[in-house]
């Protein structure tokens, strides 16, 4: 049963706010989108992170930029009372998002930000600019009524779509001094998540002999043969059981049809449900060895992620947003994602880490990625009611 959440401002008001900004979000939304930012191009990235450096700003955020060399720079914003506070004053929230897309510059041109049938289309508005401009819209309604009792941290990277090689230390820095997480990614169909799969990435390359197939067939070590036993081995270390998936998803070989390939390589896909499973998987590729001993075969790579277990913190967490929805009128579920998200990092630091809670819609990394309108002011009012507590 739903617990029961007392608020000192109505949910009903503010949806009832969020709904009178809805026209604002959805112009700041296109601005962001605007401002293409794929993760590989630092120009794009930080003229977007700009973008949203001024908008918080204006909104009365205390910005700070961490400058980057080859990633997009990271912005660190903090709203309401300062971090130095009377002891036992209640830790800050962090409120945990990107603005780097999958999309290259001049998507935008064959994918247009437009407002049609409902729904807000272009590439990034699902995952996920959105979901910022979602947290700007929570932040004015609570600082506009005065609701801003407790510091939040809002952390916007710029290399996430790529596994935040950059970023993942200053997150989990921050992490440690806040009491949750919230993380503005999409929802899992109207769903928040409370635990998302690891996620790992491993190459398998191989060496063999090179020979005409023809003339000198026995003198060769067929690499691509090689590679084609090691995929098939690594493949049946899948479980669904335990929520584990081995795929490879991409691999080569060969230069003509008459030589025997003397190279062959693999990427493989790793995703986890059990952290003790990273180690595990990880011995595994490390112990692959060729068949042919004429053949080398080398196995690089690593869990990226690890896996953000449900938790009891998490749980609790949902729980109480779980309340907040029924008095917004609507059902709210959790859900598990087989994809990763920088809400990873924080929860696998013990950190209790609500995921899903930016914008509902579909199409993410997908030519229809777009998000549905009408469920924007009740995820904006849910959110500002978790940030009040």
């Amino acid at each position: 049963m739903p617990i029961a959440v007392e608020t000192a401002l109505p949910m009903r008001a503010l949806v009832a706010g969020a709904r009178r900004k809805e026209r604002s979000l959805l112009d700041l939304t296109r601005k962001l989108v605007a401002a293409e930012s794929p993760s590989d191009a630092k120009p794009a990235v930080d003229a977007c992170m700009t973008l949203a450096a001024a908008h918080f700003r204006q909104l009365g955020g205390r910005i700070k930029l961490h400058h980057q060399a080859q990633h997009g720079n990271i912005l660190e914003a903090h709203f309401g009372p300062r971090s130095v506070q009377p002891r036992g004053a209640a830790k800050p929230i962090l409120l945990l998002g990107h603005l780097d897309t999958v999309w290259p510059v001049g998507a935008i041109a064959s994918m247009p930000c437009r407002l049609r049938d409902g729904r807000l289309w272009g590439p990034g508005t699902l995952d996920m600019k959105t979901g910022v401009a979602m947290a700007a819209t929570a932040l004015e309604l609570l600082h506009e009524a005065e609701m801003l009792r407790r510091e939040i941290v809002l952390l916007l990277v710029s290399d996430e779509e790529v596994g935040s090689p950059v970023s993942r230390p200053i997150t989990e820095a921050l992490a440690h001094e806040c009491t949750a997480v919230f993380v503005l990614e999409p929802a899992q169909g109207l769903a928040y998540k409370t635990a998302r799969k690891g996620t790992g990435d491993w190459r398998i390359n191989v060496k063999g002999v090179a020979a005409h197939a023809g003339v000198d067939f026995e003198k060769g070590a067929n690499a691509l043969r090689e590679l084609a036993r090691a995929i098939e081995t690594v493949s049946r270390w899948t479980d669904l059981k335990r929520g584990l998936t081995v795929s490879v998803d991409v691999a080569a070989a060969g230069s003509r049809s008459n030589v025997v390939p003397d190279e062959a390589w693999a990427e493989v896909d790793v995703r986890i449900l059990r952290r003790a499973d990273g180690p595990r998987i990880a011995r595994k590729f490390a112990a692959l060895r060729p068949t042919d001993p004429r053949c080398t075969l080398t196995a690089t790579g690593g869990i990226n992620r690890p896996p953000m277990e449900r938790s009891r913190g998490g749980v609790r967490l949902f729980r109480k947003a779980q309340a907040l929805a029924a008095e917004l009128g609507f059902a709210l579920d959790e859900a598990l994602s087989g994809g990763g998200s920088d809400g990873n990092f924080t929860a696998a630091l013990g950190i209790p880490t609500l995921d899903g809670m930016g914008a509902v819609g579909e199409g993410a990394h997908a030519r229809h990625e777009s998000v549905f309108v009408e469920h924007l002011a009740p995820r904006i009012a849910l959110l500002a009611g978790m940030l009040i507590g």
